[in-house]
């Protein structure tokens, strides 16, 4: 991973809007985790993702938190 942003103990919107706010100070194509353990993180930052671009290459629970892997829109994110 190039960069994890930990938003474990964060409630519903903030964990997708620091997740927007992290991938735009990010250079095109760099490989996020986020970590977070609001369930509804795992619904909200996905559909950040689409609407800005970015690629969720994964999403994975894990005990008590979720890792979703993004990787961020740009020419060089193939």
């Amino acid at each position: 991973m190039d960069e994890t942003l930990d938003l474990r103990g964060l409630k519903c919107p903030l964990p997708a809007l620091l997740a927007k706010k992290g991938l735009a100070r990010l250079p095109p194509g760099t490989i996020v985790m986020v970590l977070a353990d609001d369930p509804l993180a795992v619904v909200d930052i996905p559909h950040m993702c689409h609407g800005e671009g970015h690629a969720v290459d994964s999403v994975t629970s894990r005990e008590g938190h979720s890792e979703l892997v993004i990787r961020k829109a740009g020419p060089n994110s193939d």
